[in-house]
């Protein structure tokens, strides 16, 4: 598949068509319908909370929140090429891989509302806290990956980055240690075309993001990221090469960001709606959904029981969340041994908000 695929040779792979055709059979990954009906449920419960989520914000219910609409494919099918002993080190928009890993939606609800005990993602294993700071977590995961290597496990790291965060220091020095010291890591790339309003051709000048990995010595790929079948099949793939002590492998993954950067972020800014319509037609769900219809494994009855269903338990999840108390000593105390007026004032301030808001009454 590396060999074909060379990002040398300028091509892309694609198993799905946005029709939900398979035109490319020979990289077809061998998933029974069971999982691939799993995969898509994951999607549409993925989808559904992040959407939510953009609602709780706009409420005021929830902080600055990004998100991952029209990137489910490309964030479940390489957390799903994951074993069970393997380490996913995210940026922040893979809410996907998070859930399939084990992350509840509730963990999630309380980061993304400022909350320290939404990061310890207790019924996850083996997955870090996602990193705001743009191009951190890769250095994170070479070390990480280096240690696997180290003790001799089986285990491999896979760690996410968005077109933009190539373009970062932390990225290259990533890279570069990669592959010196030959750790058993994947990187993925959700190329979602844009960094915040920064379009991918003022990025780089070059051909794809994936050619990157040929100067630091790695293999790349860059798949369809919108196609689950494509992105799973690279992903396996590369998890089966670098476990058995190959090179690490980049994936760019060409996807779009249907939504905003963040929700302090207004698109229609700096992308044309013509371009947006362009992308919806290959929008991951839609493709998935169709091949399914055509294999008369799915049904839009099955859709809306399943979205009423999931819209049932994303609402007791967030619920649970904003009944989590807040621990204020972690806001106050501990960045001093003393703490000073201007904090014991800010400390009164919030306990008065605090107050203020078990009274409110939220629909």
């Amino acid at each position: 598949m590396f060999t074909e695929y060379d990002p040398l040779k300028d091509t892309m792979l694609q198993i799905l068509d946005c029709s939900g055709n398979i035109i490319n059979p020979k990289f077809m990954p061998d998933l029974s319908m069971a999982q691939i009906k799993e995969a898509y449920n994951w999607m549409l419960y993925a989808r559904i909370a992040d959407i939510k989520a953009v609602s709780y914000q706009r409420q005021g219910r929830m902080y600055t929140y990004p998100p991952n609409l029209g990137q489910e494919a490309s964030a479940l099918g390489s957390a799903m090429a994951l074993g069970k002993e393997d380490w996913m080190i995210p940026a922040y928009r893979e809410l996907a891989a998070w859930l399939y890993r084990g992350v509840t939606l509730k963990d999630v609800y309380l980061f993304w509302g400022g909350h320290e005990d939404g990061g310890k993602f207790s019924n996850a294993k083996n997955i870090i806290p996602p990193c705001v700071p743009i191009g951190s977590q890769t250095l994170h995961a070479v070390g990480i990956a280096y240690s696997l290597k180290y003790k001799k496990q089986n285990s491999i790291a896979l760690t996410y980055i968005g077109d933009g965060g190539t373009s970062e220091g932390d990225f290259h020095e990533a890279m570069n240690y990669a592959g010196v010291w030959r750790v058993p890591l994947v990187f993925v790339c959700q190329n979602n075309q844009y960094a915040i309003s920064t379009p991918r051709n003022k990025q780089t000048a070059a051909k794809s993001l994936a050619i990157k990995a040929i100067g630091y010595g790695l293999k790349g790929i860059q798949v369809d990221g919108n196609d689950f079948f494509a992105v799973y099949a690279a992903a396996t793939a590369a998890a089966k090469e670098v476990r058995s002590g190959g090179m690490p492998i980049f994936i760019e993954c060409i996807t779009y960001r249907q939504g905003a950067h963040t929700t302090s972020d207004d698109p229609t800014r700096y992308r044309e709606k013509e371009e947006e319509e362009i992308w919806l037609q290959r929008d991951p769900l839609k493709r998935l959904k169709a091949y399914l219809v055509q294999k008369q494994e799915w049904h839009e009855e099955e859709d809306r029981k399943l979205q009423s269903q999931y819209e049932k338990e994303i609402e007791e999840q967030f619920a649970q969340a904003e009944r989590h108390p807040y621990p204020l000593k972690d806001v106050f105390q501990y960045m001093y041994v003393e703490t000073p007026e201007n904090l014991r004032k800010q400390h009164i301030e919030y306990e008065k908000f605090l107050n203020w808001k078990e009274t409110q009454k939220w629909q």
